[in-house]
């Protein structure tokens, strides 16, 4: 071989070499920057089937937790394209619908600010039906709502007690679901009333079981969880993955309807045993999630109180507003 010869075979084998080597680096790149969960497998008909989401980056909150230990995501700032997710969703046709009780003066000081907000923060983009359950619906602000976005006033029973109203939301969710929601909306999120949006709660909330980690306990060890620790309540649960929040759950109808009417016919069961669950409706859905894991689990910044401080709290969606109690729970 000539000199020549042998100087164009070492010219070629460098430029593969570095042609290799960039593509290697792009690779690299490219899916560091993607979101891997860890793998999900689901056993069906002697075969296992491994699900990768791609839609979040795990490595971006390095500081909090961002799955658990059934791989479902927990959703912090920083993990999600929200452009990304509001695209998947509008293009599925996804639709919401927004459940929210504003009974007795609860309507009077909370449900005007908390619908304001909504319309500025809450699933913008997306189909939404606002579904506003009150004991007086005369009361209930006229409002003018965005493109897609629409409202039902529906009367319900106004009950003697702040906890039966609680918890008797979970009978009115479950009928409403079968009777009308599940014709119009594929998602269905309950919130209470006495909080307002202050950032972007949007698509990426959206999943099949969607559960809430509460502000003030997610960093507590579980011995400090205020689980319904009786073994004569139907909430009872002596051991659990969270503790989660009843100011906001939701899911697709189907989860939500399986949701409401478990959790109501252990409040019933209950009620029969002349026994009432420490935080009422809020221990029936944590021993409803701890049986029943949630697909997708929110961080506290989708419902914070501003009395606490936490340096992993980047953003706030949604925050407590001051309560009222001596003049709404009577």
């Amino acid at each position: 071989m000539s000199r020549s010869s042998s100087l164009k075979a070492t010219l070629g084998i460098f430029y593969i070499i570095v042609a290799v080597t960039i593509i290697i680096t792009q690779y690299n790149i490219h899916f560091s920057s993607m979101e891997v969960t860890p793998v999900r497998t689901d056993h069906r008909d002697g075969r296992f089937y491994v699900y990768l989401d791609h839609t979040l980056n795990f490595g971006a909150r390095q500081d909090v937790p961002t799955h658990t230990s059934w791989d479902a995501p927990i959703i912090w700032e920083g993990m999600f394209d929200p452009d990304l997710h509001d695209q998947t969703h509008f293009e599925a046709n996804s639709s919401v619908a927004l459940a929210v009780f504003a009974v007795g003066r609860y309507l009077e000081f909370y449900l005007h600010n908390f619908l304001t907000s909504a319309e500025k923060h809450f699933m913008l983009g997306l189909s939404v039906t606002y579904y506003v359950f009150t004991d007086y619906p005369e009361k209930v602000p006229k409002m003018e709502l965005g493109p897609w976005r629409s409202m039902k006033v529906l009367q319900v029973e106004k009950h003697p007690r702040w906890q039966d109203v609680s918890m008797m939301r979970m009978k009115t969710l479950a009928e409403f679901i079968e009777s009308d929601i599940r014709h119009h909306c594929n998602y269905v999120f309950c919130f209470d009333v006495d909080q307002v949006f202050t950032g972007r709660f949007g698509s990426e909330a959206l999943g099949d079981s969607v559960a809430l980690l509460h502000a003030h306990f997610y960093t507590l060890p579980q011995h400090r969880f205020t689980y319904e620790r009786r073994p004569t309540s139907q909430a009872f649960l002596e051991t659990g993955d969270f503790y989660y929040h009843a100011a906001l759950f939701g899911g697709s109808w189907e989860n939500m309807k399986n949701l409401t009417e478990a959790c109501l016919a252990g409040i019933m069961e209950d009620k029969k045993n002349k026994v009432e669950a420490v935080w009422h409706d809020e221990s029936h859905l944590n021993k409803y999630y701890w049986l029943h894991k949630p697909t997708r689990v929110l961080s506290p910044e989708y419902c914070w109180d501003r009395r606490l401080y936490d340096i992993n709290i980047w953003v706030t969606r949604l925050v407590w507003v001051k309560k009222h109690y001596r003049q709404t729970r009577v």
